[in-house]
């Protein structure tokens, strides 16, 4: 006798529902172990005395050294990592401010005009994306500029460095804006400052939003060009700190992972917040364009 059509249906969604859940628990198991188990790792070994957390064990601390490992890492060099706060937060403020202002110029007129030359200007800008900056020659250059070790200097380096992907984000979402809105400012009297600055850059708050996220925790947590084009203990970096605690022959970690623990806090609760910006923001140009 045939299987009635219902019955013939019901084992393949039976499957593919399990096949669904499967799939969504271990992607829960591979975020867990990728992201929380080296976080819980980092939390438990900065609450352990010296010796116990240079066994680098994943165990629940027999002694408690809360407040003493983080106050000694605070105190630390006179306090270089209060130090290294103000002068991080102070480059990536600023770096923001000067990458919103310049990529999104830059987006806008390469998207509005076409033509050989302006083709040639993307292309250059794009190719940071492949292109690493060179150490020596940026130092030359920092030198020469006398800018070398200082703020104005790495926050220059910075924006160089994070330029061409903010563009590339910029010039997609501009995308999505009519062009008429242009025309229509023009007629009105509106000059091209006042049409970019007063129509198109508010009109920019989602990608806005994603290239002050992306930027800020990229800028903020930046190891390597702080070493290289800002060195000195009062130029000290957030991540620089971590040398503090770290030397050839012995290494106090369970203040190194105090440390590590402090300065992940501010880009981690900043993250969480607006991640959902942070897609939304990436997100629209690519739908819309």
């Amino acid at each position: 006798m045939p299987q009635p059509e219902h019955e013939k249906n019901k084992n393949p969604k039976k499957k593919v529902n399990f096949t669904k859940i499967a799939v969504e628990v271990m992607a829960v198991i591979v975020v867990i172990l990728t992201f929380l188990v080296p976080f819980y790792f980092i939390l438990v070994n900065s609450f352990k005395t010296s010796a116990e957390a240079s066994q680098l064990s994943i165990s629940w601390p027999t002694e408690f050294r809360i407040i003493e490992n983080f106050t000694e890492v605070l105190q630390a060099q006179n306090g270089m990592l209060i130090r290294a706060f103000f002068n991080s937060s102070i480059i990536t403020v600023s770096s923001i401010l000067i990458l919103m202002v310049v990529a999104s110029m830059a987006g806008f007129i390469l998207q509005r005009r076409t033509g050989k030359s302006i083709s040639v200007i993307g292309a250059i800008f794009l190719s940071g994306l492949m292109i690493p900056p060179a150490v020596v020659p940026t130092i030359w250059v920092l030198e020469r500029l006398s800018l070398f070790k200082t703020m104005p200097g790495i926050i220059l380096v910075m924006v160089a460095i994070s330029i061409p992907f903010s563009i590339i984000l910029y010039t997609g979402f501009i995308a999505t804006i009519p062009k008429d809105i242009d025309e229509a400012a023009i007629i009105d009297g509106c000059s091209s400052w006042q049409l970019f600055f007063k129509i198109i850059f508010p009109m920019l708050k989602p990608i806005h939003a994603t290239v002050i996220i992306l930027n800020s925790v990229q800028i903020f947590n930046d190891f390597v060009h702080p070493l290289y084009f800002f060195p000195g203990a009062d130029n000290a970096t957030v991540q620089l700190t971590l040398y503090n605690f770290m030397s050839m022959y012995n290494t106090s970690w369970n203040l190194l992972f105090a440390n590590v623990l402090l300065i992940t806090i501010p880009p981690f609760i900043l993250f969480l917040i607006f991640s959902k910006k942070i897609v939304a923001g990436m997100t629209a140009g690519s739908v819309k364009g």
